[in-house]
């Protein structure tokens, strides 16, 4: 059995948390941030648990994650 590409594009957006949850960023970032409330900015520095049924899909397209 060949070896599985990686979507380069999907490794750099995900990560995997130290108990083995794969992390993601919050999505409204960078981008009409300025009229937005204190707390909410601060949620966006850190990262989130992806949701359970999209880990398939993200499994796939990084499988050595």
């Amino acid at each position: 059995m060949p070896k599985l590409k990686t979507n380069k594009t999907a490794a750099r957006r995900f990560s995997v948390s130290g108990t083995g949850k794969i992390m993601h960023s919050r999505v409204g970032k960078s981008h009409l941030r300025r009229k937005k409330p204190a707390r909410v900015k601060r949620q966006y520095d850190g990262k989130v648990a992806l949701d359970p049924a999209n880990k398939g899909r993200i499994s796939k397209l990084v499988p050595y994650l």
